[in-house]
């Protein structure tokens, strides 16, 4: 769970072990008669609203032939609509002391806006006003593309490990290609897509019926119902789409790869490991024994590999890595550890360490008092984490989405803190055993030389 460069979760030593049902997040959840799902969550302590919207369409919605349709959709989310012309959006948010954002996932697309909580229609309106009439046209269809294209040059392309990451890395660790093609897409699909197309995306995917809307933060309900009925409650629905299958072959073999990175400074190492389903026992055990190897500066990896061999850099690991993370895992997915490590140290070298601290849990299994800390870790940070009303409603409409019930966010703690050492140890060893892995070096390759892809 430790990050490089990125927001994870913070964990901190000490602490006494609490119930994990003294803290509880109020909301209630309703449903419009075009099929649009409403989560209010009312909190007075901060003046703020937050306009959060999920659909239920991601990467791994995507046709062959159209990849990066999801991501270039959010770009076109914020090119205009009927009423609130290109540059509005951001305008409106800005001047009215907001912030706003998007972000494309492998199984859903999300939207926010944080706004005053005086100033909630003016989110609602924003989100309502593009959801019934974006404005698809070909010349927004063009700059969009070219955006999309700058953006993978300037945070992949031109950017160490990214490219191996995002293009190399799904192909090893899946092998059904609704999971395995690059989230980013490719030039070419990109250039082949034309306005029908994604006019088709938008009335399939962008219907009420296929959205969650998520209102947290200092809100009044009844008020808050009578803005969500006025700008939303007209909107059509359209038929419900169909996603694709994402089941996966029998397990074979894992596969690995060497991946020559031209602006690669240090090699790196890839880990993964195929996954459970979300929300089974195993689930919440894998959960804990990443935290224990890699959460905190108590973690298996940071005493034994950092500090310990000074084999390794820096690392990330999760749940979905490295798209999602353990809130937003959806099966088929892979339990991945990403490594920067010491050119003295070769990529196999890091590869036998990693797998012999699992082996150690695997072997001699986790004693009462390491579990411990890790759950004290984790519950502090899940606890920290649901303090601002962004990542209440962001958690509120990814439960509603991927699990069909926001409550988990009041229940769901428990069932990880209830995991047991024998639980853990017996995950290590169902799902972390050598011979399931699939292995990605990423090694500094001459500045002359064209990544392998």
């Amino acid at each position: 769970m430790r990050s490089i460069g990125g927001a994870v979760l913070a964990m901190c030593a000490g602490g006494v072990m609490l119930a994990a049902t003294d803290f509880r997040i109020p909301f209630e959840k309703y449903t419009l008669a075009n099929g649009m799902r409403v989560i209010l969550s009312p909190d007075k302590s901060v003046p703020v609203v937050s306009v959060y919207i999920i659909y239920g369409v991601g990467a791994r919605s995507e046709e062959k032939g159209r990849t990066g349709f999801a991501h270039l959709f959010e770009h076109m989310m914020f090119q205009g609509s009927a009423n609130a012309p290109k540059g509005q959006h951001f305008k409106l948010v800005e001047s009215n002391g907001g912030t706003l954002n998007g972000s494309t996932h492998p199984d859903f697309t999300d939207y926010f806006e944080v706004l005053p909580s005086n100033k909630l229609a003016v989110g609602l309106w924003l989100e309502s006003d593009r959801m019934r009439s974006l404005a698809i046209n070909q010349e927004n269809l063009a700059n969009q593309k070219d955006a999309v294209k700058q953006e993978r040059r300037l945070n992949f392309d031109n950017q160490p490990y990214n490219t191996a990451i995002v293009d190399r890395w799904p192909l090893l660790a899946f092998r059904n290609w609704q999971n395995s093609h690059s989230l980013i897409g490719s030039f070419e699909d990109l250039d082949a897509a034309s306005v029908e197309d994604v006019a088709r995306f938008f009335k399939t995917f962008y219907a009420p019926n296929n959205a969650i809307l998520v209102l947290a933060g200092d809100l009044d309900p009844a008020e808050a119902k009578r803005l969500v009925a006025t700008y939303f409650g007209d909107i059509p629905s359209q038929p419900q789409p169909q996603h694709p299958d994402l089941s996966e072959p029998a397990e074979g073999a894992g596969r690995s790869e060497v991946y020559r990175d031209p602006l690669a400074q240090v090699p790196a190492v890839v880990i993964g490991y195929p996954g459970p389903a979300r929300r089974s026992p195993d689930y919440y055990a894998l959960g804990m024994l990443d935290v224990l190897l890699t959460g905190g500066e108590s973690s298996r990896f940071q005493q034994n590999l950092v500090k310990g061999k000074q084999s390794v850099i820096q690392y990330q690991a999760d749940l979905g890595w490295p798209f999602a993370g353990v809130g937003d895992y959806k099966d088929p997915g892979q339990y991945a550890i990403f490594l920067l490590h010491n050119p003295a140290f070769k990529g196999a070298e890091i590869v036998q360490q990693v797998q012999e601290e699992i082996a150690r849990v695997q072997r001699d299994g986790v004693e009462d008092k390491d579990l411990n800390r890790v759950k004290t870790f984790f519950r502090a940070a899940t606890i920290s984490r649901l303090q601002g009303s962004m990542q209440r409603a962001r958690q509120l409409g990814q439960y509603e989405l991927l699990d069909g019930n926001p409550d988990f966010i009041n229940t769901e703690m428990a069932s990880f803190l209830a995991v047991t050492p024998a639980e853990v140890q017996a995950a290590a060893r169902k799902y972390c055993a050598p011979e399931r892995r699939s292995i990605l070096e990423i090694v500094p390759a001459p500045p002359a030389e064209k990544p392998e892809k």
